[in-house]
């Protein structure tokens, strides 16, 4: 048996990644519980007979109800200030399953131009497939969303910034877009985290997280979570419940301790990424640098008004094509070549033929993800050393 601690009520974010969620058995332990258990026993028949009509509060079965999940699922909604939170077995899973529970054949959906490519790829291969139609707008142009807007339209999905371009959506703006047509905006948020940016007090509707980035922050666990209104991740519950894509107890004890430090590090994120990206700007082979901390970025003045630091990826184009850009990456020997993000350790990548490798070259064109574009998730290590690790590779162009 497990019991909640007192409510957090006008806490500190801190504080609140610290404590929020967290309960204790009659073991009194400290640090949170893992429960590693596939089930549950039941008192009685009809205990559990009410347990899984729902007419009883408790756990059933792990696939939709354990402790420790429900730990990181209440410590995430307290961070972005929502109602509930879902967790699921990654961040694909977290989109997925929201359009599942909220779509039905003959709705329409608008999706940002600028997102994670295997998100492009879900849209436009699989649910288009069961009869969701889908139309891409480029994320800033807000009489292209004007227009886009369709009778049958329900969700609107967005990255801000995006992935790798950076570009900065207004969340309050689109939100306002969006409900004036009874549609329902799905802010992925993976990233700024709650510690730098909160949607939903922007208007947003739903906020989804690829967990395995920063939420975990040093690239141990597959997760992803959606939180917002409860009747809306309610619905997004039951499909977990049915089909099962769920997060497993151990990756939501790892999510549990990386939120701890979360704030800290998505400043010290920011505080390298910047100082990258102005180091990149200075740099001859370097052609473009995207990053919203950067007065020159577009999105810049928006960035500072809806979120708190700037994040910690950015992008940049080399004079050249994939040959040159291969090159910068082929020669670093600290920053890792992995198309993941969120690590304490920096990592770089070729988003055209890696993250967006799946997307037709007039996609990727579209989405102006060129041949000579790299991206870096800024990490941990001293500064210095990542550009000098980039330098090895800008100095042979």
């Amino acid at each position: 048996m497990t019991t909640p601690e007192q409510p957090l009520a006008g806490a500190g974010l801190d504080t609140v990644a610290v404590r929020a969620g967290t309960r204790k058995t009659e073991e009194g332990e400290h640090s949170e519980a893992l429960f590693l258990t596939s089930s549950y026993v039941f008192g009685s028949a009809q205990e559990a007979a009410d347990r899984f009509s729902g007419e009883q509060p408790g756990n059933v079965y792990s696939r939709y109800t354990n402790p420790t999940v429900r730990a990181f699922e209440e410590r995430i909604a307290a961070l972005e200030g929502a109602e509930a939170a879902v967790a699921t077995a990654s961040g694909m899973a977290a989109i997925l399953s929201t359009c599942m529970a909220l779509l039905e054949v003959g709705d329409h959906v608008l999706c940002s131009r600028s997102v994670f490519g295997t998100t492009t790829v879900l849209f436009t291969k699989y649910l288009q497939k069961f009869g969701v139609g889908v139309t891409f707008v480029e994320p800033t142009d807000y009489s292209g969303w004007e227009e886009a807007f369709q009778p049958n339209s329900k969700l609107v999905f967005v990255e801000t910034p995006s992935n790798p371009l950076c570009e900065v959506v207004d969340i309050q703006r689109l939100a306002t877009l969006s409900h004036a047509r009874d549609c329902l905006l799905i802010v992925d948020n993976c990233f700024c985290t709650p510690a730098l940016q909160r949607p939903l007090e922007l208007g947003a509707d739903l906020i989804i997280h690829s967990a395995t980035k920063y939420i975990d922050g040093q690239g141990r666990c597959l997760g992803g979570v959606v939180a917002g209104p409860k009747a809306l991740t309610d619905e997004v519950l039951a499909f977990i419940r049915s089909a099962g894509p769920s997060l497993s107890p151990f990756n939501a004890w790892v999510f549990l301790k990386g939120l701890e430090t979360l704030r800290l590090r998505m400043e010290a994120h920011s505080r390298n990424a910047l100082a990258l990206a102005q180091w990149l700007g200075n740099q001859p082979a370097v052609e473009t640098v995207f990053y919203a901390g950067l007065e020159t970025h577009p999105g810049h003045e928006l960035a500072a008004r809806q979120q708190s630091a700037f994040g910690g990826v950015l992008s940049f184009r080399v004079k050249g094509g994939k040959a040159e850009a291969w090159k910068v990456i082929d020669s670093a020997r600290i920053l890792s070549l992995t198309a993941n993000l969120g690590d304490a350790k920096s990592t770089i990548v070729h988003p055209a033929t890696t993250t967006h490798g799946r997307l037709t070259p007039e996609q990727r064109l579209e989405a102006g993800i060129t041949d000579n574009l790299i991206r870096v998730a800024v990490g941990l290590e001293d500064i210095k050393d990542i550009q000098q690790d980039l330098q090895r590779g800008l100095s042979q162009l």
